[in-house]
């Protein structure tokens, strides 16, 4: 192991940390934003861009419906982040190869499925509430780096659970 490895788990662990905190305070945020549009609907959606003349409750049933779909994914990637501290954990131990890290990768791989379809449906919600006059631009599309990533996750979970079996295989006969 090279003396460098202590200080990148180091920074990696923080780095999660940090994350894990800006993404409760994002997901805080769109909560607040949404019980706001509840509350005073005119003037968040005058902030939000949508002029007065072309205010229609479609577009704020989806708009709202997007700040859900956002509070949820929130919960996803603290989901993800918190799986992600605990495989570093126990690389920074030097037991990366157990069984959990195995079971964490294959459930972040989930996760990771699943944040992609709710990128699906915020697009589609958002496809279907736009029109000419307000448009609701929203960057969303397909990405095949990110499904990509799903399925190299769903390929590095099996690693891990025959690098376990093969490291509990020679435990046993030592």
């Amino acid at each position: 192991m090279s003396t460098s490895s202590p200080d990148t788990l180091a920074l990696s662990s923080t780095a999660l940390r940090v994350l894990t905190k800006l993404n409760l305070l994002v997901g805080a945020l769109i909560m607040a934003l949404l019980i706001a549009s509840l509350i005073a609907e005119t003037p968040v959606m005058s902030a939000l861009g949508v002029p007065r003349a072309h205010f229609n409750s479609m577009l704020f049933i989806g708009m709202r419906l997007i700040m859900v779909i956002g509070i949820c994914s929130v919960a996803v990637v603290h989901f993800v982040l918190t799986r992600l501290l605990l495989i570093v954990d126990t690389v920074s131990t030097g037991n990366p190869f157990v069984a959990a890290n195995a079971a964490r990768l294959k459930a972040i791989a989930w996760a990771l499925l699943a944040l992609e379809l709710m990128h699906f449906a915020v697009g589609a919600v958002a496809a279907s509430v736009s029109s000419a006059a307000v448009p609701l631009n929203i960057s969303w599309g397909f990405s095949l780096t990110r499904w990509l990533a799903v399925l190299l996750l769903f390929v590095l979970a099996r690693v891990f659970e025959q690098g376990a079996g093969m490291r509990e295989e020679l435990e046993g006969t030592v």
